[in-house]
């Protein structure tokens, strides 16, 4: 992760998720609960979220593993780790999270050490996508899945302008609102450098996946990669 976006992200904290509400008309829920889903954590699973924000995707794999499951919330922002911490300690039954801050790229972790992982809206803003799918297969147990959720570039040129459309006018102007017009505008330029499903099935594949799939969500502006480690 560059220092450039760490600093974006550490400035975004203290209103991240009111901007994620705002901006996906509260969707946001849905699909974070279709990609726990998708990660098929079961109780008693040790799991991983990386790029873990405040938390969001972490609390729901929490109640996923149940209290006998454990999971790790990775993320290089302290601020956002701050907040989901808070939101941890706010919670009951205290969810079983241990928050590490560190950088995705180079986990801190032991090879084949989790049954099951997410990402929510890392993955785009990772400096060497190759290399961090790799390091997410290595700690990964033999069969586990992980599931990843990012925006997505539409195919069809009409959905494509919608989504600039959306972008232009209401994401910007959110953001301005905030004070934060900077920081979100990288989110455009970040979706024109993103691989396409059909590319991050294939690097996937490339760095040792037995499987990888791509789910399309939100009409296209949204999308899933769902990876398999062999057994």
């Amino acid at each position: 992760m560059s220092s450039e976006i760490r600093t974006i992200f550490n400035r975004i904290a203290p209103v991240y998720d009111q901007l994620n509400d705002w901006l996906s008309l509260g969707q946001h829920r849905i699909w974070k609960e279709m990609t726990v889903k998708w990660s098929t954590a079961k109780p008693g699973d040790t799991s991983l979220d990386l790029c873990c924000g405040s938390g969001d995707l972490s609390f729901r794999l929490a109640r996923r593993v149940g209290r006998t499951g454990q999971v790790y919330g990775v993320d290089f922002s302290a601020q956002l780790l701050e907040i989901a911490k808070k939101r941890s300690q706010s919670q009951y039954p205290q969810p079983s999270i241990t928050w590490v801050e560190a950088d995705v790229l180079d986990l801190p972790f032991e090879d084949n050490k989790f049954d099951a992982a997410t990402m929510g809206y890392g993955l785009r803003n990772v400096t060497d996508i190759p290399r961090c799918l790799k390091e997410l297969h290595r700690v990964l147990k033999a069969g586990a899945k992980a599931a990843i959720l990012d925006f997505h570039r539409p195919s069809s040129p009409q959905k494509r302008a919608f989504q600039q459309w959306y972008l232009d006018n209401l994401v910007v102007p959110v953001a301005n609102h905030l004070g934060l017009k900077e920081e979100y505008a990288y989110i455009s330029p970040s979706l024109d450098r993103f691989p396409t499903g059909k590319e991050q099935r294939e690097i996937a594949r490339q760095v040792g996946f037995a499987t990888a799939t791509h789910y399309p969500i939100a009409n296209g502006m949204m999308g899933v990669l769902v990876i398999t480690k062999a057994e």
